[in-house]
């Protein structure tokens, strides 16, 4: 780090020529790569997604996609008897002014079941062709525009469905990209401008906002290479703005400390980058590696997310390393002005607070263990699958077609219907057979090409209850049973099969996703530390911290406890199948940047030959008011994210913010040091056999007068 340094400082202006012109190459290739991302959820390989490819070959619509609930009511005192020609007639408009669909009626099933009990209202499902881009617009629009025109005199129709719910029949999409960014951006100002209290606090934003530019620059290539996912460009924006805050945070912390005790200039970016600058590196690679793991699972917009991910702490590490130095080298010292806050000793507060915990510490263990224990038994309620339509809508033309259909007796499986591809000459055997299973509504065979082609026909099979969460896809389960041994059907397709298919596919792999994160992050913290115990505390601890936290959102989301008076959504039901894994691979690496920072202060100070209580204290004294603000910073990236559109973007910002929260306050502030305390000597172990395939000096505990201790409590 050292060489580093001194060669970023004699040749800085390069340096920032050269993040001048990735800025600029950046806001002119930005919008090009967001354009190329993907919306698409399918899992190559799996039986679901198998079948719906085969669907979507031979019918052109349907198979992965939730129907669109298209309904016509009659005006009071009449019914739809007597008026089935002219209600079908305005189904068969839908069909025909919206290309590449197929709608499933009355008309062609013969199935009064697409009635209400009064006899006043009837629908239709209408399966469209998925549309993979991420700026393509709902079809609501067009489907009601054509059911309007063709609707009898007095009639009112209404469109409804699990996308048009989640969207509230709003396209607007939220502030977009470019409005959260500058929403974390000004809260982010605001912390640092109370932590440096000088023109000072811009300079992370400076470096951020080339990292977040330089991340979209290198994530072009990889659209070309593969699919790359929609949600990556929120991630890049605010948590890259976060990440790259954070880091260049410690580093210029570090540079005004070093300033403050008197070093030149030079020197003391140099310092900067050896201490800070070393901290750095490994808390980035720690972020990527918990991101990279994402790659070994067998589905593409995760492992899009994996890559996309990897490559924020990528450049922010980068632009770290190189911009913040050269900038700081040239004219650090003039943009540190008006000089009101000195770093020159360790913070009075923190260093009170240490002492307490530290004076305390089997009282503060245990609070603080016993807190998380408690959120991490509601952790094991968690139900994994999509937000039920009870908490998409609470009002709007969408959530009054879904209420008509729910009090006219419709069940609410209606919006997630199961499509089991099979044998035309079989097809009425196996939907009498599908109508008898436990948990299902009502199957049928649609006549004419809605259903038939081919040779092969698609058996529509209704359950009692919409098929979003591991609960309540069991009726799938169950259908899947009654049709795997039937030579006449091909498979079973739809939102509760792709369910199924994603937790045999995800979270039959994660423990080998898990053991990759922990052994990869183990050996390089053991290398960063030089002790055994450490790395190992810091990981058991992430993984406890982690199931804290989604402890919390099981309470917030799924039980409802805070979703609604927050965002004035309600309980979910379950947590969003692919948000979990997500919030482990970011929360795993981000929260450890925490630990790195603490830990490798507080190694720093026992170096230099202060006993254990000593250095716990110095070190968080010194590093607590820098974590405290980096975790503030990322708080307000994540909730500038979770104004983002969609009810799943809400969920994934209010976990990683919780999460980055509670790992700041409960684990880095009460437990690592009580727990550093507790295990005393046994810290500071790295034996000559382990620290000799690391390329390490191995570490033996340094002798402590048992009298440092009282004086370290005391004084």
């Amino acid at each position: 780090m050292q060489r580093w340094a001194e060669f970023v400082l004699r040749h800085r202006k390069w340096v920032i020529g050269f993040w001048g012109v990735v800025l600029v190459a950046g806001m002119m290739l930005a919008g090009r790569t967001s354009d190329r991302m993907t919306l698409d959820f399918s899992l190559p390989g799996q039986p679901g997604t198998t079948t719906a490819q085969e669907i979507k070959s031979a019918f052109g619509s349907g198979g992965d996609t939730s129907p669109y609930l298209v309904t016509v009511t009659l005006p009071a005192g009449q019914t739809i008897t007597g008026h089935e020609k002219e209600v079908a007639e305005v189904f068969t408009a839908v069909g025909a002014a919206i290309p590449n669909v197929r709608v499933i009626d009355e008309a062609n099933t013969g199935d009064r079941a697409f009635r209400t009990k009064d006899d006043r209202t009837a629908y239709a499902m209408v399966f469209y062709q998925f549309n993979p881009s991420p700026t393509a617009t709902l079809l609501t629009d067009p489907i009601h525009a054509a059911a309007e025109k063709a609707k009898p005199s007095g009639a009112t129709v209404g469109v409804t469905g699990e996308d048009t719910l989640a969207s509230g029949g709003d396209d607007s999409g939220g502030p977009g990209v470019l409005g959260e960014v500058l929403l974390g951006a000004l809260g982010a100002l605001a912390v640092l401008l109370f932590v440096f209290a000088s023109f000072l606090a811009f300079l992370p934003l400076v470096v951020a906002a080339v990292s977040i530019l330089a991340t979209f620059v290198m994530l072009l290539p990889l659209t070309y290479l593969t699919d790359v996912s929609f949600i990556v460009q929120f991630l890049v924006a605010l948590i890259g703005l976060g990440v790259a805050i954070d880091y260049s945070l410690l580093l210029v912390t570090r540079w005004r400390e070093e300033r403050d005790h008197g070093r030149d200039n030079h020197d003391a970016v140099v310092v900067a980058m050896q201490r800070a600058g070393h901290s750095v590196v490994f808390s980035g690679v720690t972020v990527a590696i918990g991101l990279i793991a994402l790659i070994v699972l067998p589905v593409p917009f995760m492992r899009s997310m994996g890559y996309g991910g990897a490559l924020i702490p990528l450049a922010s590490v980068l632009t770290t390393l190189t911009l913040t130095p050269a900038i700081l080298g040239g004219i650090g010292p003039r943009i540190d002005w008006p000089k009101i806050r000195h770093e020159n000793r360790a913070s009075k507060a923190w260093s009170r607070w240490t002492t307490a915990v530290v004076r305390h510490r089997w009282l503060a263990a245990g609070t603080a263990l016993a807190a998380l224990a408690a959120l991490v038994g509601v952790f094991f309620g968690i139900r994994i699958g999509l937000a039920s339509s009870e908490s998409l809508a609470k009002s709007g033309p969408a959530y009054e077609a879904l209420t008509t259909l729910e009090r006219g007796g419709v069940p609410t499986g209606a919006l997630t219907p199961a499509e089991v591809l099979v044998s035309t000459k079989q097809a009425k055997p196996v939907a009498e057979k599908l109508a008898r299973v436990d948990g299902v509504s009502q199957a049928f065979v649609p006549s004419g090409p809605a259903g038939n082609r081919d040779g092969q026909s698609i058996v529509v099979v209704i359950p009692d209850k919409e098929t979003v969460n591991s609960q309540s896809v069991g009726v799938i389960e169950r259908i899947k049973d009654a049709t795997k041994d039937d030579p006449a059907v091909v498979g079973v397709t739809g939102i509760g099969a792709a369910q199924i298919d994603f937790m045999d596919a995800v979270y039959g792999n994660f423990p080998l996703m898990l053991t990759i994160i922990a052994l990869l992050t183990y050996v390089l913290l053991v290398r960063a530390f030089r002790s055994l115990l450490l790395p190992l505390k810091a990981v058991l601890l992430n993984l406890v911290s982690l199931g804290a936290t989604l402890g919390v959102m099981v309470l917030f989301w799924q039980d409802g406890y805070g979703s609604d008076a927050v965002f004035g959504i309600a309980a979910t039901g379950a947590i969003t199948f692919w948000i979990p894994l997500m919030i482990f691979a970011f929360l795993f690496g981000l929260s450890m940047d925490y630990e790195v920072f603490i830990l490798a202060r507080i190694r720093e100070e026992y170096d230099a030959g202060n006993s254990t209580d000593e250095a716990v204290i110095e070190g968080v004294g010194r590093t607590g008011r820098l974590v405290t603000s980096a975790a503030l910073i990322l708080f307000l990236a994540f909730a500038a994210l979770a104004s983002g559109p969609g009810t799943d973007l809400k969920v994934l910002a209010t976990g990683l913010g919780v999460g980055i929260l509670l790992d700041a306050t409960i684990v880095r502030m009460l437990l690592v040091p009580s727990m550093v305390s507790l295990f005393g000597r046994w810290n500071w172990y790295l034996p000559a056999w382990a620290a000799r395939p690391l390329r390490v000096e191995p570490s033996y505990p340094h002798a402590e007068d048992p009298r440092i201790k009282d004086k370290a409590l005391v004084g």
